[in-house]
């Protein structure tokens, strides 16, 4: 009996006419009440109809109790219109989801083909991020950059102040990938631990050809000894399509102390972190051993006054950026000579620093084999000083007329001599 109530509850039993005639007789030919269920033969056929009779609303202690649906509830009418739950119609609504995600994903491939920075050819740019690399041996750190629009001059070049300041990043960036970056600015940490800091005391610049905007320019650059309390750093700039050599430059670097702004030696621990980086090469611009000789107001035939620094012009040290003094000496150069002729050549050295508050001149005197109106090599030289007579950097500088070629090449990384 209760594997056949079970099975029947899920496999309706058809009921033959013989035993539904059976079941009428039993029951009779009129209507039958049963408890509020009426039986009645069916008129076309000998099934019978089950009908429910309506119940009375329910009372409690005599009072007629009134059923109201319960908000948020559906009622019994509502609910029987509703589809059937099934698996289908219980999962939750995906839709939303799958479209934000294909959103995002199609918005990542349009920036993803935007940036097209993938190389697709040997000789392009192979640092797309100029983020740089250790080469040769790990002596050598290389680094790209691109010319952009706001670096190039009425020339429609590279202006020296953009080289010179790729030279800077690229020391910095040596620096930081050799693992020679205390908490300080281009310091190791035996540097930052003493209260030492590197400051350059001579510059040499070489331009043999100018880049232009759109241009790559591969800088190398390494370091060396020199003296027994200096460290040379020499710069190679070169196209990174072509290979050409387009600007070279040699610097000295002495230690000072930044608490006491005194010129400081070696410490042997500091020398044993940056030695094992040196390499054993001569400079790679021939070292111009001529005296820089001092201008004053007699001698100078051009002189600029009141200069002041702005803010951008400072650096970490709260002291004037060494690339911001060449603009300076510029500042005097005739105007005569900029428009005919381009800097090829430059040698500065640093005699002392410039804060925040400082007020200069810039004075330069027209010398060499050339003058205003030749169009031959010229020779200025230089002197930038504060307003009161003390001396910030003397310099001396070669132009040479405008689309001429360039003198004095080198064509690769010089190999460490043995």
């Amino acid at each position: 009996m209760v594997a056949t109530a079970a099975t029947s509850s899920f496999f309706p039993i058809t009921s033959s006419p013989d035993s539904i005639d059976s079941k009428n007789k039993k029951l009779g030919n009129g209507s039958t009440n049963l408890g509020g269920i009426k039986l009645k033969p069916s008129a076309s056929s000998g099934s019978l109809q089950v009908k429910a009779n309506a119940q009375a609303p329910p009372k409690i202690n005599g009072t007629t109790v009134v059923m109201t649906p319960v908000e948020g509830f559906p009622s019994e009418d509502a609910a029987s219109s509703l589809p059937p739950r099934t698996f289908i119609n219980q999962l939750p609504d995906w839709s939303m989801l799958l479209a934000a995600m294909t959103t995002i994903f199609l918005a990542a491939e349009k920036q993803w083909m935007m940036l097209d920075w993938k190389p697709k050819r040997p000789d392009m740019l192979i640092d797309p991020f100029g983020i740089g690399r250790i080469v040769q041996d790990g002596l050598v750190f290389r680094q790209n950059f691109s010319i952009r629009s706001y670096e190039i001059g009425a020339d429609r070049t590279a202006s020296i102040e953009t080289l010179m300041n790729h030279l800077q990043e690229t020391a910095i960036n040596h620096c930081k990938s050799a693992g020679l970056l205390g908490d300080g600015f281009g310091a190791t940490p035996g540097m930052c631990r003493k209260n030492l800091i590197w400051v350059v005391t001579r510059m040499q610049v070489v331009v043999d050809r100018y880049p232009t905007w759109g241009d790559v320019v591969q800088v190398d650059t390494w370091v060396s000894a020199s003296g027994k309390n200096g460290m040379r750093r020499d710069w190679l700039v070169s196209n990174s399509k072509t290979g050409e050599i387009l600007t070279r430059a040699s610097s000295v670097w002495v230690m000072m102390n930044k608490l006491t702004r005194r010129l400081s030696k070696i410490p042997e621990e500091v020398r044993g972190e940056i030695e094992p980086h040196f390499m054993n090469s001569d400079p790679v611009v021939a070292e111009d051993n001529r005296k820089l000789v001092k201008l004053d107001d007699s001698t100078a035939q051009y002189v600029r006054k009141g200069l002041t620094p702005r803010w951008s012009d400072l650096d970490v040290n709260q002291h004037v950026n060494n690339v911001k003094y060449v603009g300076w000496i510029l500042e005097s150069t005739p105007l005569g000579i900029v428009e005919s002729h381009e800097l090829c050549s430059m040698t500065l050295e640093y005699r002392r620093e410039c804060g925040r508050d400082s007020v200069l001149q810039s004075l330069t005197a027209v010398s060499g084999v050339g003058n205003l109106g030749n169009m031959g090599e010229i020779e200025c030289q230089h002197l930038l000083q504060l307003e009161e007579g003390s001396e910030i950097v003397r310099g001396r500088t070669q132009w040479r007329p405008k689309n001429a070629k360039s003198f004095g090449k080198m064509d690769q990384v010089p190999a460490q001599s043995a």
